[in-house]
This record gives C-alpha cells, structure tokens and sequence, in this order.
C-alpha cells in the first residue's frame, strides 16, 4: 500500500539553505554541497578530481599551461553540480598554488567563464583557521588538539580549544612540491627520504618549540594524503582509521616504499594509482612532523578545509560574522579613536545608500567592507599622523585578518590607503571579483565620509541632501552652513579635483 500523501499535510516546513564550498587546492579540487537546516549543517554531495595544480609552478612561480589546463578542465566537470546555485550560495576558496602563482589573476578570469561564482584565494592563516574550524565542528573534545592538514604545496598546524583555534600556522611543504624536490625521477631510495625528512624538520624549526610549549592532548590529521597513508598503515584493522598511527608506523611503512624501489611499484591495493606519485613525499612530511613536535599519535579526521567554508557559510548565515570580530579586535590593538570612526561610519554608510542603487553597487561585500575601512582608516596614526594613509594601507594589507580572504583585504588596504590626498589610479589594483569603477566609487565615498568629519566633532556635521548620477555626486547643504565653514568650503573644493581622477564629478552647494 502506498503511503497517503495527505499524511504529510500537519508536518511543519523548515527553512533550508542549500550551499556549497570548492576547495581549489594544489594537488586536488573538493566540492562539497550541503544543507543548512535549523543550523545544522547536512552534506548532501561531494566531487573530488586530482588536479595536481602545484605540479605546474615553476621556479618563477609562473602556472603553466598544462597545468593550468587541468584546472580549467576540472572545474568544467565540477560546473554540472553547480548549476542552479545562487551566487551567494556558493564560496570557492583557492589556496598554496594560486597564492603563490605570479599569474593567478589569470587562471581566476578563466575559470570565471567557467564558474559564474567569486574564487577567492586565502591566505595561508586563514586556510589555517578554516580546516580547524571543519574539524572543530565534527569532533567533540575536551582539551587542547592539534591539527594537521598535508596540502600539495603547504602544510597547516593548528591548536585549537573547542570551537576556537589558538595557533595558526601555514608552512610551504606539500605532496606536490616535495614529489618534485626529492622523488622527481619516481627513484625511492633512503637517501630521498632522509633528505626530504630532514628538509620538513628544517621548515618546522621556527615554530616547533611554540607549539610544543603550548601542548595538546589529541592530535589530529586530515587531507588525502593522510588519510591514505592510515589506510596503509592500519590495512590489516578491521575499521580503517579507528587506531591512532604512530611514528614506528610511518618508519615501517617508509621501509616497505623504500624496499619497492620506485614509485610505480607501490603496489598496495589500499593505494589509488592517482595518489600513487605523491605518497612518499607525503609520508617524510608527516614523518618530519612527528620528529618536530614530537608527535605520539595521530587519527584521521575525513573534515577539512571545505567543511570548514560551509560551517563560516552557516555562522555568517545564522551568527555573528568572524570578520566583524576581526576587525574589533584590530581597533582595539591599534586604539582606534572609536567615537571619531562611528562618525566616518555613519556618514560613509549614509553616502552609500544614497549611491547603491545608482552606482550599481550590488557586490555583497561592498558595505561590510566599506564599514571597516571606515572603522579601521587610522589604524596606522601610532606610526605617524603623517602618512596615516599609507600606514594603515600597510598594516590592515600585512596583518593577518581572519574570516577575509585575499581579495577582501586587498579590497579594504586600498580603500584605507586612498581615503585622503591625491588619488593615484595607477597604484589602485585591479580585482578579479571587483569591478574598477566599484573601487573608484567607494574610495570617493570613504574619503566624503572623512573630509566631512574633519573636526571630529559629534555636532558639527548637520543633514544634507544627497543626489547622485552615473557620474555625478552632489551635495547640498543648509544654506548657511558652507559660509560660515571656510575651511571646509575650501576643502571640499579640492576635493573636487581629487575625485575627477577617478571619473566623478563633485558638486557641493
């Protein structure tokens, strides 16, 4: 008997929110789609396709071609399982190759033809605190835990307590890139693997006795190469990944590849023919890891950077966003004269409402982003007031901010550098995800939201009229306001010829 499709009738219908996250990494491409349900987070499909992107970098950091082709190709057959997503639906994150790659740009307007969706390229702290966040999110423990991701071309360490990591740290060591270094001609000899071995001891020096000091009850490994290299190591378990690896296991299975002789005969059934080349290259970095930190033991963790987009998708979605908190703890570090920045604020917002709509100013990040600039413009003014521009340009470009990728940074350092003085197009960036005249027109209402509060007096900006067309920005005072503020009149009147480099005509009245 089939079931009585009244019986569904009384049952009460959620909200449910349908993204997705693509990790475009150095050696693979993960999508995972989820749904969002009551705050949960529910996967519902995942795409993995090895590309190994890193392959193509060379020594001047130029992608090359082929590789660049893989990419391209991989994300055509990712496309089908996006179809139908909203914009704000889907976040795509790249990491090691495209930071590093003089070329990224590139690939990113490609692949943009291909993916209707923003690619943002992160920082190597951020990708950091996102794969803790993914294991955060699906492991319950109480104490401190380390967490290490094993990338193609970098490798991530996190300390972390509960949901919050305490030690973000991205070093540039991969499959990949060690693939190359130390195993290019496929020969496994125990001479590769002790150099490779002692080079991911090296990298870890600078930071080995920082994190040993800070210590962590449970270590914990993700990514593919990890996980295969459990896969090895427990084949004869009954459940795969439930016994925690050591370093006595890792040491027997680097003899078991050594005794093999050359890559293509790892002939191991619990090993993929795809993962095949980079997997001794993945084992000395782990094993490298364990000497430095003087590892115990080890458990796989399937939960990663991608897990850890969706669950940022879900907190922006449902909770506070981790940039705003980001930027907070900036202004206190840098004593942001806070009642001065809640005025550029108010004013900068004020202008951006009035121009959204004319301006086309449709871009998601554009508000938040513009706020902060406003919140944060003279986080340099302890270097020097002179200059303050240039000084917290620097600051919010090299400081590490998380929850922002590349792009938003970037993004907010120009703004901040541009908010007084002359306005040297040449030296604006050009973005991928943003458009130019987009820039030019924030940058002219941060700079009217902080030539307007000058005095950095709460009463001294009284209403005004604001009309505004593709090109043109007008302002409109009280009638005796202007007269009595010949400084201000003067100011604005140079400003005029500031904002005609960047294509907008001023009046003020």
């Amino acid at each position: 008997m089939s079931p009585d499709p009244s019986s569904f009738s009384g049952v009460e219908s959620r909200e449910v929110t349908k993204v997705a996250a693509l990790d475009i990494g150095s050696n693979s491409f993960h999508l995972v789609v989820a749904r969002i349900v009551a705050g949960s987070v529910q996967i519902l499909h995942r795409v993995k396709q090895r590309v190994r992107l890193a392959e193509g970098l060379d020594d001047n950091n130029l992608l090359g071609g082929e590789a660049k082709q893989r990419g391209l190709d991989t994300l055509k057959v990712i496309a089908d399982s996006l179809k139908g997503f909203e914009p704000d639906s889907v976040r795509i994150v790249a990491t090691h190759t495209l930071r590093r790659a003089v070329n990224a740009k590139e690939f990113i307007e490609e692949a943009l033809q291909i993916l209707p969706y923003p690619i943002e390229v992160i920082s190597g702290t951020e990708e950091a605190r996102l794969i803790y966040s993914g294991v955060a999110h699906t492991n319950h423990d109480t104490g401190k835990r380390l967490v290490v991701d094993i990338g193609g071309g970098s490798t991530e360490f996190i300390i972390g307590e509960g949901l919050n990591p305490l030690l973000l740290r991205s070093l540039q060591m991969g499959c990949v890139s060690y693939t190359q270094r130390f195993f290019a001609n496929g020969e496994l000899k125990t001479k590769a693997f002790e150099k490779a071995i002692t080079a991911a001891e090296q990298e870890m020096e600078p930071i080995e006795e920082r994190y040993r000091r800070l210590g962590w009850q449970r270590c914990i490994g993700t990514s593919g190469t990890i996980k295969a290299i459990c896969a090895l190591v427990q084949k004869e378990q009954k459940e795969v990944y439930d016994k925690p690896i050591t370093l006595k296991d890792l040491k027997t299975l680097m003899k078991q590849f050594i005794e093999a002789g050359h890559i293509d005969q790892l002939n191991f059934p619990e090993m993929t023919d795809d993962r095949r080349p980079v997997m001794p290259a993945g084992l000395c970095v782990l094993i490298g890891l364990f000497k430095a930190l003087k590892i115990e033991s080890l458990e796989y963790s399937p939960a990663a950077l991608r897990e850890g987009v969706l669950y940022q998708m879900e907190d922006e979605l449902h909770n506070s966003d981790i940039r705003s908190r980001t930027a907070s703890s900036l202004a206190t570090r840098y004593d942001v004269d806070t009642a001065q920045a809640h005025l550029v604020l108010n004013t900068t917002i004020t202008l951006f409402n009035h121009c959204q709509k004319a301006w086309k100013l449709s871009h998601p990040d554009y508000r938040a982003i513009l706020g902060w600039a406003a919140l944060l413009h003279e986080v340099g003014i302890q270097i020097n007031t002179r200059g303050v521009q240039r000084h917290s340009a620097y600051i919010l470009q090299n400081v590490d901010m998380p929850g922002f990728n590349q792009a938003q940074q970037e993004l907010l350092a120009t703004l901040v550098r541009f908010h007084r003085k002359k306005i040297r197009v040449a030296d604006i960036p050009n973005f991928t995800q943003y458009g130019k005249e987009d820039v030019y027109r924030l940058i002219v209402l941060l700079r009217l939201g902080v030539l307007l509060n000058i005095k950095r007096q709460e009463d001294f900006l009284p209403d005004f009229a604001v009309d505004v067309e593709k090109c043109r920005l007008s302002l409109t005072f009280p009638p005796e306001w202007l007269p009595s503020k010949p400084i201000m009149t003067a100011d604005l009147e140079r400003e005029k010829g500031y904002q005609s480099a960047v294509g907008i005509e001023l009046t003020v009245s």
